[in-house]
């Protein structure tokens, strides 16, 4: 995968509904802190750096090391490392559901934004090592 350009603001400030809208400025912030990162668009997902996958069948690439994406439902925080890694902090975060490398946040004012923090930026730091070699959804948790 590739960034696909675009400009960012822009694009969450066509996000509907605006409570989604609030929160991806609120992620766009927050993401930029932790990662030292500037935001880029990769289609619909809004990510921060950037890290190289490559799967036991071989198959490799690269995509965003952080992100998240507005969508409708929920704000959807992407954990390319696996949500199990953070099971400890996801108990403290407040209102959330999960799905294999997803998070998905369907108000921020629900939720602890220093805890939120923690799992983006250990998540972060797991796929910016330099060692990680696979994505969750292939058994990298």
């Amino acid at each position: 995968m590739e960034p696909t350009g675009g400009d960012v603001d822009a694009f969450i400030g066509r996000v509907t509904p605006a409570v989604r809208r609030r929160d991806a400025g609120t992620l766009v912030a927050l993401m930029r802190r932790v990662t030292g990162a500037e935001p880029v668009l990769w289609g619909t997902i809004v990510g921060f750096g950037r890290y190289h996958y490559r799967y036991d069948s071989g198959r490799e690439g690269e995509a965003g090391a952080a992100g998240f994406a507005p969508r409708k439902a929920a704000n959807v925080v992407y954990l390319p490392d696996g949500i199990g890694r953070h099971q400890e902090q996801l108990s403290r975060l407040g209102a959330h559901t999960t799905g294999l490398v997803c998070l998905y946040l369907k108000n921020l004012d629900d939720v602890d934004l220093g805890v939120l923090e923690e799992i983006v930026a250990t998540s972060y730091r797991n796929v910016t090592s330099g060692t990680y070699t696979r994505r969750a959804r292939e058994g990298g948790n």
